[in-house]
């Protein structure tokens, strides 16, 4: 080997180690940021409470009302948005990832009306009236929907469905799914009380009981995700490519919707339709991470996570006594963040 070829192989190693230890370091950054929204999330609520009292709650509880509010309430949902925030971010950038869409979410492959749609019937059929009863027919729904979305996708002999027809196939089931549930709600003055709330998007109220429930399907969606990364980033070279490159397009496909089924079906159902998250924590990743999806769930999770816990903390502050629900908020700040996101960077091709 030439002097020169050694030079541009040693070079390019250096290369290679210095963007490993740059994403290395904006991760530890992003576990930071996490930190310290964890931080004030449990510090900062509707009611004001001094750190020295949430410390003494942490550390020493006595039972004391400070203590009660920081660990039967604050705590809880702080894991609830810890948890709902990277799932949200994670399935967001798979969706975009798997559509070639970047203006595709979640939502697109019909959990969010599949979880509504279910969770109304079951209130209206089986009198199911609590949290911890129909969360677990909002994930069933968002199951069924997802599996429906998936299977539209693959009509007309298709081995796997298109970003086209899956884009379709999800518009119209969450059309559909919408138009039913609206037509239960009108009929049955507890549905629309329950939906009505639901929909709004909160992560209060959640008791350590929610994060339980959803924890496993978060966990398993998590690791379909990371599983699904380096196929991911072959299909994004296209289709025929990713063949080549001995890629089986269907089974990757199949990992990644059902990936972003779990991860946001069970954040849906406990926590409700949180807009604008999954949509706009992949374009605050991208720049960060690149096009390598290995460092882009990751990156989305972190960010998701931290974005979702800051915007509670927010909607706590402004309307005090009150609370403002953490979906009012997130669509609040999502929409015109968005737009000025789309004004000031070029359309992103995935």
């Amino acid at each position: 080997m030439s002097t020169a070829a050694i030079t541009r192989t040693a070079s390019s190693g250096r290369t290679i180690r210095a963007i490993h230890r740059h994403r290395l370091l904006v991760l530890a950054g992003l576990f930071a940021a996490l930190a310290v929204t964890v931080a004030l999330s449990v510090a900062i609520g509707a009611k004001p409470v001094p750190p020295a009292e949430v410390w003494h709650a942490l550390t020493t509880p006595t039972g004391t009302e400070s203590d009660i509010v920081v660990r039967s309430l604050r705590i809880p949902r702080t894991a609830i948005g810890i948890l709902a925030g990277i799932a949200l971010g994670v399935a967001g950038a798979l969706m975009q990832g798997h559509t070639r869409n970047p203006l595709a979410d979640p939502g697109l492959l019909g959990v969010t009306q599949g979880a509504g749609f279910a969770m109304v019937l079951s209130i209206m059929v089986l009198g199911v009236t609590s949290l911890y009863g129909y969360i677990w027919f909002g994930l069933a729904g968002a199951l069924l929907a997802s599996a429906g979305v998936f299977a539209l996708g693959m009509v007309g002999g298709r081995s796997s469905p298109t970003p086209v027809t899956l884009a379709l196939a999800g518009t119209a089931v969450s059309a559909f799914l919408y138009a039913l549930t609206s037509a239960l709600v009108l009929m049955d003055e507890q549905a629309l009380d329950v939906f009505r709330f639901w929909q709004s998007g909160s992560i209060a109220s959640r008791g350590p009981d929610v994060a339980w429930q959803v924890l496993p399907f978060i966990a398993v969606g998590l690791l379909l995700a990371l599983f699904n990364a380096p196929g991911l980033n072959a299909l994004s070279l296209g289709e025929d490519v990713a063949r080549a490159l001995g890629q089986n397009v269907t089974l990757t496909r199949a990992v990644g919707i059902a990936a972003i089924t779990l991860l946001s079906g069970a954040s849906v159902a406990a926590c409700g339709a949180l807009a604008f998250l999954g949509l706009v924590v992949p374009h605050l990743a991208r720049p960060l991470s690149g096009p390598d999806h290995r460092w882009l769930l990751p990156y989305s999770g972190l960010i998701g996570a931290a974005a979702l816990l800051l915007t509670d903390v927010i909607g706590r502050v402004v309307a005090r006594p009150g609370e403002l629900e953490v979906g009012v908020v997130l669509a609040l700040i999502g929409a015109p963040f968005f737009i000025a996101l789309v004004r000031r960077r070029k359309p992103v091709r995935l």
